[in-house]
């Protein structure tokens, strides 16, 4: 196991290489200008608009700019935002551990729902409530997250007013009282996501279910006298979790996907909103980190989802 984490870590390497050179390429190419303000602001003289740009390179050929962006970046220095006028991984720490938590409750949810009602409808296929589970969930996974977000504000935050539908960072509470206004504020954007991934999960697992409980073994089991519960619980769902570890890695741009939209909604100050504000003012450092944070979360989740199935099956070997 250690030897093929290893590897699997050394193959991560040139992967994120070869997404870093994309991302810089992609964003070189892209329209816009980060002084594009002081190139139409008549106040500031062409000699400093010119010196600016050749402090911060940006007249520099493109190979040279990315060698120099990613010598930068290995020494931890991400650049400066030329919006928000600070350093970049100041911007991205102090925004993480908030998207963190929000996809993390999300995903636990999702899984939360997921697994007991699409292992119920498998075990009690095409009755009364697999038909109402499978109709939830294709309501699920067809409305878009932005969509439910509005519906969810409208209905518990504007008609019941049980929570509140901006998420507050700066909560002047201390003790439980701070847990709780957080938990509260945390509920509709958790559920949006969470909702809308398990709904997918759940006709997944149902399929899964499916297939393993036909098997040979299952029988086998059940003829050795073991209970419904543990034949179920021991032999059906773990194997069928193979292939939903599978989907849930391959989920995982989605789930990133969804978080920039869901951040919007509500207002969430994690790096979703930070990478649409940076979008809109042409923030390319912060857009290019932000990016680059993304798409190392993907590679690591892909990362655990193969360490997983060791866990899961212990017929895999590792070689």
């Amino acid at each position: 196991m250690a030897k093929y984490f290893l590897r699997r870590l050394l193959i991560s390497i040139p992967v994120i290489f070869g997404i870093s050179v994309v991302l810089f390429a992609v964003l070189a190419a892209a329209p816009g200008d980060p002084f594009e303000e002081l190139a139409t602001n008549p106040n500031v003289p062409p000699e400093v608009r010119a010196n600016l740009r050749a402090q911060f390179g940006l007249d520099d050929p493109l190979p040279i700019r990315y060698a120099r962006w990613l010598w930068a970046m290995l020494k931890g220095n991400w650049g400066f935002s030329f919006a928000s006028r600070v350093d970049v991984d100041t911007l991205i720490l102090q925004r993480l551990p908030t998207t963190i938590l929000i996809l993390g409750s999300a995903l636990i949810l999702s899984l939360m729902v997921a697994l007991p009602i699409g292992t119920l409808s498998a075990l009690r296929p095409y009755s009364i409530f697999d038909q109402i589970a499978t109709t939830c969930a294709f309501v699920g996974f067809s409305l878009p997250t932005f969509f439910t977000g509005l519906v969810f504000i409208l209905l518990f935050s504007i008609y019941l007013d049980w929570l509140p539908f901006i998420y507050r960072a700066d909560i002047s509470a201390t003790g439980w009282r701070w847990w709780w206004e957080h938990l509260r504020q945390s509920i509709m954007p958790v559920a949006v996501l969470g909702l809308f991934q398990g709904a997918a999960l759940t006709r997944f697992v149902r399929s899964a279910v499916l297939d393993v409980i036909r098997l040979d073994y299952v029988n086998t089991a059940r003829a050795k006298g073991l209970s419904e519960w543990i034949t179920v619980v021991k032999h059906v769902i773990r194997n069928a979790l193979i292939p939903v570890v599978t989907l849930l890695a391959l989920q995982v741009p989605g789930i990133f996907g969804g978080a920039i939209i869901t951040e919007q909604i509500f207002r969430v100050p994690g790096i979703g909103s930070l990478l649409i504000s940076a979008i809109l003012a042409n923030d390319t450092p912060v857009v290019m980190a932000v990016t680059f944070v993304f798409s190392c979360l993907m590679v690591l989740s892909n990362l655990v989802a193969d360490l997983l199935y060791a866990w899961l099956d212990p017929r895999i070997s590792y070689r």
